[in-house]
């Protein structure tokens, strides 16, 4: 049965491939501050411009869906949860998928990001309309921060290269997603989404390295540097929780692989190596036209 499904942030990397799995059998409302870099970011459905940051005008955009996927980050002013809700609520919305982080499940993770997320789930459980929570382990995109480097032959640098992640294709994200928007089966139920096995930094470079055939050098920081490094992009409040969930992972809190994702999709969770095979043309240095 077709529906009518908004998807708030709809230009993050789960939110544009959701668009993409959706469009062809459902009405898709695609809210994104910008809808000129939805487009060129090849975002579907009906682009419509919406700022979280305020509640007026979102009851409108909202009126007459039947399900919402919300994707928000911005634990230093959380507002945006509130006014989607607030909003969802209003306009009669009868179900929400929230993209929540797999950390809220782990009592010694108190940073401010798995906070903000914890108290987001609460609003959404609370907010009126029945709810699906995905809580996902890093997604595999992350390291296209690394792409720049890769193709000015630099080595990657980060913070904790050993330390391991069961990080998830946000591609699988986006599945689950689609089938928590439309099966009611999904109602009421938490997610803990990773991909098949624990990998390190260290690892994910040396991949990159076998599908370039290039030697791609991995380079470790320090917690000062890699402190500075977050300090020019985020707030101060932020750059430190992000140290925070990197002493998380050094202590092995983000290593644990879950079957949520091949039990719902009915098929294996997808291996770092299939992602990066998927995009590696990002890592590529540009190449002479004439050579080839």
């Amino acid at each position: 049965m077709s529906m009518c499904i908004a998807v708030a942030g709809a230009s993050g990397v789960v939110g544009r491939r959701l668009t993409e799995l959706l469009h062809a059998r459902h009405e898709v409302r695609s809210l994104t501050r910008s809808p000129e870099d939805a487009a060129r970011r090849g975002v579907r459905g009906r682009l419509i411009r919406a700022d979280f940051g305020r509640r007026a005008g979102l009851e409108r955009v909202l009126e007459g869906v039947d399900a919402l996927f919300v994707a928000t980050f911005d634990p230093v002013d959380p507002r945006h949860d509130a006014h989607l809700a607030a909003a969802a609520r209003a306009a009669g919305v009868r179900h929400v998928v929230k993209l929540s982080a797999l950390a809220v499940a782990d009592a010694d993770a108190q940073d401010l990001v798995t906070r903000w997320q914890r108290e987001c789930e609460h609003l959404w459980r609370d907010s009126g309309p029945t709810w699906t929570l995905l809580r996902p382990r890093s997604f595999m995109s992350n390291c296209l921060s690394w792409a720049g480097a890769v193709r000015a032959g630099e080595p990657v640098r980060a913070l904790g290269g050993d330390t391991r992640n069961a990080c998830v294709d946000p591609s699988d994200v986006a599945e689950v997603a689609a089938r928590a928007l439309t099966d009611p089966a999904h109602r009421g139920r938490a997610y803990a989404l990773t991909g098949p096995q624990a990998l390190s930094v260290r690892d994910q470079v040396a991949r990159l390295g076998e599908l370039l055939q290039q030697t791609v050098l991995y380079e470790e920081l320090t917690e000062r540097e890699a402190l500075v490094r977050w300090r020019a992009r985020y707030p101060e409040p932020l750059a430190r929780a992000m140290l925070e969930m990197a002493g998380r992972q050094a202590a092995g809190a983000k290593t644990a692989v879950t079957e949520d994702v091949p039990r719902i999709t009915g098929r294996p969770a997808a291996t770092f190596g299939t992602w990066a095979r998927g995009n590696i043309d990002a890592f590529r240095p540009d190449r002479d036209p004439n050579a080839f």
